[in-house]
């Protein structure tokens, strides 16, 4: 499998979001980042604690789906984290006086475990949180704690008492840092005064550079007198994870044709953005079946007819779109899910390769 190296060693735009973390981090705070999944927003978490001298625990909401499960990322985070001897043994004598052991695992590594059973989740769930504001006190350092796609919590979380409970431990801890990420800024985070970072589309000027070095230092240029590079950029749309996949597309398919050619043309970009998204199909094709009609009827609209205002009763009768309160509730459902941006960004399609796949499937 040919591997990737469009991906990048440092953090592409976004210096602002980054010295902004950087100060909440120095002063033991905690927020939330706002943005869509391909911004590039676990890359600015990672250099962010590199930068701020913190361990950083990363935990996908998504990756669970019981409490079990949440607890075993708990779990597997803190033993990614903190690994060295002197380490696991404040670990193993902290454990002591919780429901909670410590045993050996593969690669010398370890794993934290605790006794199955019924009602022994929820007090297992408070001492995995309370360990690493001990870890921190005891090892005199900052750790950041990351929950990657925090709202997905609800979906076992029914009765939100999990949540509830985090985010009491959020305004508790001390020394250890929250880093909550999700798609959209929810009334509770209003009222609870957490400082919102929002992570927006890179912009050209700023892709443009970045873009170009990739390319160079594998040997590829763009033709400067047909337009490929404002081409591509008008594809991507400030989208650093489409322009990845698709800058190694390019570079993949223009290596296979023309193994001596140095140039990359509007016509090369073209035809990989079709056969990438023809490969994407079967993806695409699954996404929108998890979705509602009302939802499927709002995303071809956007892709085939971009607007600032879907509300707008010209648009509603041109596309047949539902009526007042079920628009509202499919645009709002889509920006939560990552699919669309919302007012502020236009509502447009936040994953431009789907958007062009979707507008060649209507097309």
């Amino acid at each position: 499998m040919v591997g990737n190296p469009f991906i990048p060693k440092t953090l592409v735009g976004h210096t602002a979001e980054l010295d902004t973390i950087c100060q909440i981090l120095q002063s033991d705070g905690d927020f939330l980042l706002v943005g869509v999944p391909g911004l590039g927003r676990r890359t600015l978490l990672h250099q962010a604690s590199l930068l701020s001298n913190a361990r950083m625990m990363d935990i996908d909401c998504l990756r669970a789906t019981s409490a079990s499960q949440f607890l075993g990322l708990l779990a597997h985070g803190l033993a990614d984290c903190f690994t060295t001897p002197a380490e696991l043994a404040l670990i193993q004598r902290w454990s002591l006086e919780y429901p909670l052991g410590v045993e050996a695992a593969p690669l010398g590594r370890f794993r934290v475990t605790w006794p199955q059973g019924v009602g022994k989740e929820w007090a297992v769930f408070q001492a995995l949180l309370a360990l690493p504001q001990y870890l921190a006190e005891a090892l005199d350092c900052r750790v950041v704690v990351t929950f990657q796609n925090f709202p997905h919590l609800r979906s076992w979380d029914r009765q939100g008492k999990w949540e509830a409970e985090l985010r009491q431990e959020i305004q508790r801890q001390t020394r250890v840092s929250y880093a909550l990420v999700s798609t959209v800024v929810e009334p509770w985070v209003i009222a609870s005064n957490l400082a919102v970072v929002h992570l927006r589309p890179v912009p050209n000027a700023v892709m443009a550079p970045w873009l170009m070095d990739a390319m160079g230092a594998e040997g590829l240029t763009f033709d400067p007198s047909d337009g490929a590079l404002e081409w591509f950029l008008g594809i991507v749309q400030g989208h650093v994870g489409d322009a990845i996949t698709l800058a190694r597309r390019v570079w993949i398919e223009h290596r296979a044709e023309n193994p001596q050619g140095t140039v990359i043309q509007t016509p090369h970009v073209q035809r990989s953005l079709i056969n990438l998204g023809a490969d994407l199909a079967v993806t695409f094709e699954a996404l929108l079946l998890l979705l509602p009609p009302s939802q499927v009827r709002v995303l071809e609209s956007l892709a085939l007819d971009p607007t600032d205002s879907p509300q707008s009763r010209t648009y509603i009768k041109k596309h047949q779109l539902s009526r007042g309160g079920g628009l509202q509730g499919a645009l709002n459902s889509l920006e939560q899910k990552g699919l669309i941006y919302g007012p502020q960004l236009g509502y447009r399609i936040a994953l431009p390769l789907f958007g062009f796949w979707l507008k060649q499937r209507l097309g």
